[in-house]
């Protein structure tokens, strides 16, 4: 992977917000994402399972609002709510339980929050 390695250290802010590992041209396995640079495969991106993505949204949240879930005031939990719910997190199956428990809130407080987002 010493081919690009500008390119793969430009893309580092990215893989972190996405949880990708890069992976070197002789290592790539089905499902990882081919890089290439100049005309040829340098290398690529290798994705979390689908199981921590959840985890991930969770995280990059607590980065943009700069306090863990659990430490957001009230309107800090509605917004970062929302933000989950316009990434699609609550499409996954028991992240309302994920999230409440993060937050130290109940199930029925998500789901109020959510219900004011759509009214």
């Amino acid at each position: 992977m010493n081919e690009g390695k500008e390119l793969f250290a430009a893309m580092e802010p990215l893989l972190d917000a996405i949880g990708g590992d890069p992976v070197g041209a002789d290592e790539i396995q089905a499902g990882d994402i081919p890089i290439e640079w100049e005309g040829e495969v340098i290398g690529a991106i290798r994705l979390p399972p689908l199981s921590h993505a959840l985890e991930l949204l969770v995280s990059r949240i607590e980065s943009e609002l700069g306090a863990t879930l659990a430490d957001l005031d009230r309107v800090g939990k509605q917004r970062a709510v929302r933000m989950l719910d316009e990434q699609g997190a609550f499409l996954l199956r028991k992240s309302i339980e994920y999230v409440a428990d993060a937050m130290g809130v109940s199930r029925i407080t998500i789901y109020n929050y959510l219900n004011a987002i759509k009214e």
